[in-house]
Protein backbone atom coordinates (compact mmCIF):
# COMPACT_ATOMS: atom_id res chain seq x y z
CA UNK A 1 0.00 0.00 0.00
CA UNK A 2 1.83 3.20 -0.93
CA UNK A 3 1.82 5.91 2.07
CA UNK A 4 0.30 8.98 1.43
CA UNK A 5 1.00 12.00 -0.28
CA UNK A 6 2.33 14.79 2.06
CA UNK A 7 1.64 18.21 1.43
CA UNK A 8 3.92 21.18 2.81
CA UNK A 9 1.68 24.33 3.83
CA UNK A 10 2.99 27.33 2.98
CA UNK A 11 4.10 29.50 6.36
CA UNK A 12 4.03 33.00 4.53
CA UNK A 13 1.55 33.67 1.88
CA UNK A 14 1.12 37.02 0.19
CA UNK A 15 -1.78 36.94 -2.35
CA UNK A 16 -2.11 39.97 -4.91
CA UNK A 17 -0.69 42.34 -2.74
CA UNK A 18 -1.44 46.06 -3.99
CA UNK A 19 0.10 49.11 -2.47
CA UNK A 20 -0.55 52.49 -3.60
CA UNK A 21 0.47 55.61 -2.31
CA UNK A 22 -1.41 58.66 -2.86
CA UNK A 23 0.50 62.23 -4.35
CA UNK A 24 -2.10 64.58 -3.52
CA UNK A 25 -4.53 66.07 -5.85
CA UNK A 26 -5.85 62.87 -6.63
CA UNK A 27 -2.62 61.89 -8.09
CA UNK A 28 -1.37 58.47 -6.91
CA UNK A 29 1.15 55.60 -8.05
CA UNK A 30 1.29 52.13 -7.16
CA UNK A 31 4.20 51.14 -5.97
CA UNK A 32 3.20 47.46 -5.71
CA UNK A 33 0.99 45.98 -8.70
CA UNK A 34 -0.68 42.00 -7.58
CA UNK A 35 2.48 40.52 -5.73
CA UNK A 36 1.82 37.15 -4.95
CA UNK A 37 4.12 34.01 -3.59
CA UNK A 38 4.78 31.63 -0.93
CA UNK A 39 7.37 30.76 1.68
CA UNK A 40 7.62 27.47 3.71
CA UNK A 41 8.94 27.25 6.90
CA UNK A 42 12.94 27.60 7.28
CA UNK A 43 13.20 28.86 3.47
CA UNK A 44 15.06 32.16 2.53
CA UNK A 45 13.24 34.40 -0.54
CA UNK A 46 15.41 36.55 -1.62
CA UNK A 47 13.40 39.84 -3.36
CA UNK A 48 15.89 41.66 -6.05
CA UNK A 49 15.24 44.37 -8.62
CA UNK A 50 16.47 47.90 -9.69
CA UNK A 51 15.67 50.81 -7.21
CA UNK A 52 12.53 52.07 -6.81
CA UNK A 53 10.45 48.70 -8.12
CA UNK A 54 8.75 48.30 -4.78
CA UNK A 55 11.11 45.55 -2.83
CA UNK A 56 11.04 48.24 0.56
CA UNK A 57 6.95 48.82 -0.16
CA UNK A 58 6.26 45.19 0.04
CA UNK A 59 8.26 44.17 2.51
CA UNK A 60 6.21 46.90 4.92
CA UNK A 61 3.32 45.75 3.23
CA UNK A 62 3.86 42.19 4.89
CA UNK A 63 4.91 44.14 7.77
CA UNK A 64 1.48 45.70 7.92
CA UNK A 65 3.99 49.00 7.79
CA UNK A 66 1.21 50.60 6.64
CA UNK A 67 -1.34 48.04 5.87
CA UNK A 68 -1.54 47.54 2.14
CA UNK A 69 -4.50 49.23 -0.35
CA UNK A 70 -5.36 45.42 -1.47
CA UNK A 71 -4.40 41.41 -0.95
CA UNK A 72 -4.15 39.16 1.81
CA UNK A 73 -0.91 38.40 4.25
CA UNK A 74 -1.43 34.86 6.22
CA UNK A 75 1.31 34.27 8.26
CA UNK A 76 0.44 30.50 9.23
CA UNK A 77 -3.05 30.26 9.80
CA UNK A 78 -3.62 33.88 10.86
CA UNK A 79 -4.73 36.39 7.94
CA UNK A 80 -2.14 39.61 9.17
CA UNK A 81 -4.63 41.57 7.36
CA UNK A 82 -7.70 41.25 8.97
CA UNK A 83 -6.13 42.24 12.13
CA UNK A 84 -6.32 45.22 14.14
CA UNK A 85 -5.19 46.72 17.79
CA UNK A 86 -4.13 44.33 20.56
CA UNK A 87 -4.52 41.30 17.99
CA UNK A 88 -2.19 42.78 15.22
CA UNK A 89 -0.16 43.85 18.48
CA UNK A 90 0.08 40.26 19.92
CA UNK A 91 0.40 38.79 16.18
CA UNK A 92 3.75 41.22 15.49
CA UNK A 93 5.80 38.65 17.97
CA UNK A 94 5.92 36.09 15.31
CA UNK A 95 7.40 38.50 12.67
CA UNK A 96 9.99 41.57 12.91
CA UNK A 97 11.90 43.89 10.15
CA UNK A 98 15.48 44.39 10.07
CA UNK A 99 15.70 48.11 8.10
CA UNK A 100 18.50 49.67 5.78
CA UNK A 101 19.90 52.43 7.30
CA UNK A 102 21.09 50.68 10.76
CA UNK A 103 22.14 53.61 12.60
CA UNK A 104 18.39 55.82 11.60
CA UNK A 105 16.42 52.25 13.15
CA UNK A 106 17.66 53.18 16.55
CA UNK A 107 16.76 55.77 18.81
CA UNK A 108 19.45 57.96 19.58
CA UNK A 109 18.10 59.34 22.67
CA UNK A 110 18.22 55.66 24.28
CA UNK A 111 20.74 53.51 25.37
CA UNK A 112 20.81 49.91 24.29
CA UNK A 113 18.80 48.62 27.32
CA UNK A 114 15.88 50.77 26.57
CA UNK A 115 16.00 49.74 22.99
CA UNK A 116 16.38 46.46 23.21
CA UNK A 117 14.18 45.93 26.22
CA UNK A 118 11.35 48.19 24.37
CA UNK A 119 9.78 44.81 22.47
CA UNK A 120 9.52 42.89 25.89
CA UNK A 121 7.56 46.04 27.65
CA UNK A 122 4.88 46.21 24.34
CA UNK A 123 4.47 42.59 24.36
CA UNK A 124 3.63 42.52 28.00
CA UNK A 125 6.55 40.30 29.03
CA UNK A 126 7.31 40.60 32.38
CA UNK A 127 10.22 39.62 34.03
CA UNK A 128 12.71 40.75 36.74
CA UNK A 129 15.65 43.27 36.49
CA UNK A 130 17.81 40.54 36.72
CA UNK A 131 15.91 38.50 34.27
CA UNK A 132 15.51 40.99 31.61
CA UNK A 133 19.35 42.00 31.77
CA UNK A 134 20.13 37.88 31.65
CA UNK A 135 17.94 37.98 28.47
CA UNK A 136 19.30 41.49 27.09
CA UNK A 137 23.17 40.23 27.36
CA UNK A 138 22.80 36.83 25.93
CA UNK A 139 20.61 38.17 22.64
CA UNK A 140 23.94 40.87 22.42
CA UNK A 141 26.33 38.09 22.95
CA UNK A 142 24.81 36.18 20.33
CA UNK A 143 25.27 38.64 17.57
CA UNK A 144 28.61 38.96 18.54
CA UNK A 145 28.88 42.07 20.89
CA UNK A 146 30.12 42.02 24.38
CA UNK A 147 26.52 42.49 26.46
CA UNK A 148 28.18 44.18 29.81
CA UNK A 149 29.90 46.49 28.12
CA UNK A 150 27.30 47.71 25.38
CA UNK A 151 23.90 47.88 27.47
CA UNK A 152 24.09 51.28 29.15
CA UNK A 153 25.61 52.81 26.17
CA UNK A 154 23.94 54.93 22.71
CA UNK A 155 23.60 54.19 18.88
CA UNK A 156 26.39 56.90 18.53
CA UNK A 157 28.76 54.93 20.06
CA UNK A 158 29.02 52.22 17.62
CA UNK A 159 30.05 51.92 14.01
CA UNK A 160 27.59 51.28 11.50
CA UNK A 161 27.55 47.48 11.52
CA UNK A 162 28.05 46.91 15.10
CA UNK A 163 24.32 49.07 15.54
CA UNK A 164 23.43 46.41 12.78
CA UNK A 165 23.61 43.46 14.57
CA UNK A 166 21.91 45.55 17.66
CA UNK A 167 19.11 45.98 15.70
CA UNK A 168 19.40 41.85 14.43
CA UNK A 169 19.04 41.73 18.25
CA UNK A 170 16.47 43.85 19.05
CA UNK A 171 14.46 41.56 15.60
CA UNK A 172 15.18 38.70 17.81
CA UNK A 173 14.38 39.21 21.42
CA UNK A 174 10.64 38.33 20.60
CA UNK A 175 11.97 34.87 19.06
CA UNK A 176 9.75 35.35 16.03
CA UNK A 177 9.57 32.80 13.28
CA UNK A 178 9.69 35.38 10.40
CA UNK A 179 12.23 37.59 9.44
CA UNK A 180 12.05 40.39 7.12
CA UNK A 181 15.59 41.80 6.02
CA UNK A 182 15.19 44.92 4.02
CA UNK A 183 18.36 45.61 2.21
CA UNK A 184 20.18 44.79 5.56
CA UNK A 185 23.53 44.72 4.30
CA UNK A 186 23.67 47.79 1.47
CA UNK A 187 24.64 50.38 3.75
CA UNK A 188 27.61 48.75 5.13
CA UNK A 189 31.22 48.39 4.27
CA UNK A 190 31.68 44.96 2.13
CA UNK A 191 34.22 43.09 4.79
CA UNK A 192 31.22 43.83 7.38
CA UNK A 193 28.65 43.19 5.00
CA UNK A 194 30.18 39.64 4.72
CA UNK A 195 30.30 39.19 8.63
CA UNK A 196 26.28 40.02 9.21
CA UNK A 197 25.31 37.77 6.23
CA UNK A 198 27.67 35.03 8.06
CA UNK A 199 25.62 35.89 11.18
CA UNK A 200 22.24 36.08 9.42
CA UNK A 201 22.78 32.83 7.98
CA UNK A 202 24.24 31.35 11.45
CA UNK A 203 20.68 32.32 13.64
CA UNK A 204 18.49 31.28 10.56
CA UNK A 205 19.81 27.82 11.75
CA UNK A 206 19.95 28.17 15.23
CA UNK A 207 16.30 30.24 15.99
CA UNK A 208 14.67 28.01 12.53
CA UNK A 209 13.96 31.31 11.18
CA UNK A 210 11.86 31.98 7.76
CA UNK A 211 13.61 34.95 5.96
CA UNK A 212 12.70 37.30 3.91
CA UNK A 213 15.86 38.85 2.45
CA UNK A 214 15.65 42.08 0.14
CA UNK A 215 18.61 43.29 -1.70
CA UNK A 216 19.66 44.95 -5.11
CA UNK A 217 22.82 42.68 -4.91
CA UNK A 218 22.49 39.72 -6.67
CA UNK A 219 25.74 38.21 -5.61
CA UNK A 220 24.61 38.79 -1.79
CA UNK A 221 20.53 37.47 -2.42
CA UNK A 222 22.36 34.10 -4.18
CA UNK A 223 24.64 33.57 -1.34
CA UNK A 224 21.79 33.34 1.57
CA UNK A 225 18.49 32.18 -0.81
CA UNK A 226 16.96 29.49 -1.41
CA UNK A 227 14.39 30.90 -4.06
CA UNK A 228 14.69 34.51 -6.15
CA UNK A 229 11.87 36.17 -6.49
CA UNK A 230 12.56 39.31 -9.35
CA UNK A 231 10.37 42.60 -9.00
CA UNK A 232 10.21 45.07 -12.40
CA UNK A 233 8.30 48.33 -11.31
CA UNK A 234 6.27 46.86 -8.78
CA UNK A 235 5.20 43.39 -10.14
CA UNK A 236 6.98 40.37 -10.26
CA UNK A 237 8.86 38.86 -13.88
CA UNK A 238 9.92 35.83 -12.17
CA UNK A 239 10.49 33.15 -9.45
CA UNK A 240 12.86 30.22 -9.06
CA UNK A 241 15.45 28.36 -7.03
CA UNK A 242 18.82 30.27 -6.73
CA UNK A 243 20.54 28.41 -8.93
CA UNK A 244 18.34 27.82 -11.47
CA UNK A 245 17.37 31.66 -11.79
CA UNK A 246 21.25 32.40 -11.91
CA UNK A 247 22.33 29.69 -14.49
CA UNK A 248 18.70 29.52 -16.98
CA UNK A 249 16.94 32.64 -16.34
CA UNK A 250 13.86 32.87 -17.74
CA UNK A 251 12.92 36.50 -18.30
CA UNK A 252 15.22 38.62 -20.27
CA UNK A 253 15.38 41.36 -17.71
CA UNK A 254 16.30 38.99 -14.48
CA UNK A 255 19.23 37.64 -17.65
CA UNK A 256 20.11 41.78 -17.61
CA UNK A 257 20.45 42.01 -14.30
CA UNK A 258 22.40 38.68 -13.82
CA UNK A 259 24.65 39.40 -16.57
CA UNK A 260 25.54 42.64 -15.24
CA UNK A 261 27.05 40.82 -11.42
CA UNK A 262 30.52 41.12 -11.75
CA UNK A 263 32.44 38.01 -11.42
CA UNK A 264 35.90 38.97 -9.41
CA UNK A 265 38.17 36.38 -11.02
CA UNK A 266 40.36 37.11 -14.23
CA UNK A 267 40.37 33.56 -15.32
CA UNK A 268 37.01 33.50 -16.33
CA UNK A 269 36.22 34.84 -19.50
CA UNK A 270 33.76 37.45 -18.83
CA UNK A 271 30.54 37.40 -20.04
CA UNK A 272 28.19 39.22 -22.68
CA UNK A 273 26.26 41.63 -20.35
CA UNK A 274 22.85 42.21 -22.15
CA UNK A 275 21.98 45.70 -21.51
CA UNK A 276 18.81 47.39 -21.06
CA UNK A 277 17.91 50.24 -23.18
CA UNK A 278 15.72 53.48 -22.13
CA UNK A 279 15.09 54.64 -18.46
CA UNK A 280 12.81 53.05 -16.30
CA UNK A 281 9.36 54.11 -17.22
CA UNK A 282 7.02 55.92 -14.47
CA UNK A 283 5.04 54.29 -12.02
CA UNK A 284 2.96 57.01 -11.94
CA UNK A 285 1.93 55.65 -15.65
CA UNK A 286 3.12 52.20 -16.46
CA UNK A 287 3.15 50.92 -20.02
CA UNK A 288 0.18 48.92 -20.63
CA UNK A 289 0.40 44.90 -20.94
CA UNK A 290 4.08 43.84 -19.71
CA UNK A 291 5.52 46.46 -18.11
CA UNK A 292 8.73 45.90 -18.94
CA UNK A 293 7.79 45.83 -23.08
CA UNK A 294 9.20 49.32 -23.30
CA UNK A 295 12.66 48.29 -22.58
CA UNK A 296 12.71 44.30 -23.77
CA UNK A 297 14.79 43.05 -26.86
CA UNK A 298 11.84 40.54 -27.62
CA UNK A 299 8.44 42.32 -27.16
CA UNK A 300 5.85 42.23 -29.66
CA UNK A 301 2.32 43.53 -29.92
CA UNK A 302 0.96 40.96 -27.67
CA UNK A 303 3.11 42.49 -25.23
CA UNK A 304 0.95 45.95 -25.11
CA UNK A 305 -2.06 44.38 -25.48
CA UNK A 306 -2.14 41.67 -23.08
CA UNK A 307 -0.62 41.73 -19.03
CA UNK A 308 1.44 38.28 -18.77
CA UNK A 309 0.95 35.90 -16.03
CA UNK A 310 2.98 33.88 -13.95
CA UNK A 311 3.42 30.62 -15.86
CA UNK A 312 6.13 27.05 -14.87
CA UNK A 313 8.50 26.85 -17.73
CA UNK A 314 10.54 24.12 -15.98
CA UNK A 315 10.20 22.15 -12.19
CA UNK A 316 9.80 25.42 -9.89
CA UNK A 317 10.31 27.91 -12.00
CA UNK A 318 7.74 30.76 -12.44
CA UNK A 319 7.96 33.58 -15.46
CA UNK A 320 5.75 36.36 -15.84
CA UNK A 321 6.97 36.69 -19.94
CA UNK A 322 4.93 35.74 -23.54
CA UNK A 323 8.44 35.11 -24.90
CA UNK A 324 10.48 33.59 -21.98
CA UNK A 325 13.88 32.53 -22.88
CA UNK A 326 13.30 28.79 -22.02
CA UNK A 327 10.73 26.57 -23.64
CA UNK A 328 7.79 26.22 -21.42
Amino acid sequence: MNAPVRTVEPFLTVDKLRVTYLLGRGREVQAVSDLSFELNQGETLGLVGESGCGKSSAARAIMQLPRPREGKVTLGETELTSLRGRALQQARRRFQIVFQDPVAALNPRHTIRQILAAPLEIAGIRETRAERDARLTSMLERVGLNGAQTLERKPHEFSGGQCQRIAIARALILSPELLVCDEAVSALDVSVQAQILNLLQDIRREFGLTMLFISHDLAVVRHVSDRVAVMYLGAMCELAEADAIYDRPAHPYTRALISAVPRPDPDIEPSPVHLIPGELPSPMNPPSGCRFRTRCPKATERCAAEVPLMRAVRQGQMVACHHPLVDA
